[in-house]
């Protein structure tokens, strides 16, 4: 039962699609516009850099809050398995993003929210986090490239922590956390799968903060 209430508190919160709600604040469905996502990369394409880090904090925070307001429900009642609670909660507020069923379940990627999943889950996950997508994005500029690295790091990470006792919970408990967040990779790696195959032929669409970044770049290349 606290599994199911803590995937509803997740989704809830989830619901808050930030990106769809800036783009009607602006007079425009942020579905119909761009690579038609609703999420931080094409918000900042289409309507600029400041909403699109906008964006990127509401998204990030919702998933911090539903991680919060979990171990506050549940952490004394349920320390022994927390951190799987928690997870529960990231999930659903991953889903509530990826698939919120008030916008007929189309929604975003699920990235900024994992984001948040990772800021609020335990400390250790943060500095590979960090360092995989920044360093892939600042090297190369594919956000795509950076949010698949830091899937991959976070799967790698999650069961190398567990097996080393960081989140003190039995191995059964373990195995369902591991599967949990295997079933989130996969899911990411699924919804990137458009992304995955221009990357590969190099047809993937760069993204700049600023226009003068671009413009250097490009120089770069044209020189």
């Amino acid at each position: 039962m606290e599994r199911i209430i803590c995937l509803v508190i997740g989704y809830v919160f989830g619901l808050f699609q930030t990106a769809y709600i800036y783009g009607k604040l602006h007079g425009i469905d942020i579905r119909n516009y761009g690579s038609g996502n609703a999420g931080t990369t094409n918000t900042m394409r289409v309507l600029g850099t400041k909403a699109g880090l906008l964006v990127l904090f509401g998204d990030i925070l919702k998933c911090i809050l539903a991680v919060v307001v979990t171990g506050l429900f549940f952490g004394k009642t349920h320390p022994e398995m927390i951190y799987l609670l928690k997870l529960y909660a990231a999930t659903g507020a991953i889903l509530g993003h990826n698939f919120p069923f008030y916008l007929h379940f189309k929604g975003g990627k699920g990235i900024a929210a994992t984001a948040g999943l990772i800021l609020s889950f335990h400390p250790c996950l943060i500095p590979m986090g960090v360092i995989l997508f920044f360093g892939a994005f600042f090297t190369t500029h594919y956000v795509s490239l950076g949010s698949l690295l830091v899937y991959a790091g976070f799967i790698i990470e999650m069961i190398v922590l567990g097996q080393m006792g960081f989140f003190g919970m039995s191995q059964t408990l373990l195995i369902e956390m591991y599967v949990i967040a295997g079933g989130l990779t996969i899911m990411a790696y699924y919804k990137h799968k458009d992304n995955i195959k221009r990357l590969l032929s190099g047809t993937e669409r760069k993204t700049y903060l600023s226009h003068k970044n671009k413009e250097q770049a490009e120089g770069e290349q044209n020189g």
